[in-house]
């Protein structure tokens, strides 16, 4: 009985260890910019909002390289 509660515990512990591990990996594949970009390069919300340096809406738009006639992307559906 006892073998077998240590053997539980030590498997409740490698568990634990790998998601501790995953989470960690996880964390640092995300995107954020405040960390991941150049000093300087991040955006306030205010830039986001199109309020800042003159970029606005229609400044964003009229970039834009999306086609508006383009079909709604659903994962999984082939077109």
């Amino acid at each position: 009985l006892s073998r077998q509660v240590q053997e539980e515990l030590r498997e409740q512990e490698f568990l634990d260890r790998c998601f501790q591990e995953m989470l960690e990996e996880e964390e640092r594949d995300w995107f954020i910019p405040a960390r991941d970009l150049p000093p300087g390069t991040a955006q306030s919300p205010q830039q986001r909002q199109g309020h800042g340096h003159g970029h606005g809406a229609e400044d964003i738009l009229s970039k834009s390289n999306l086609n508006p006639d383009a079909k709604e992307f659903v994962p999984g559906v082939k077109y």
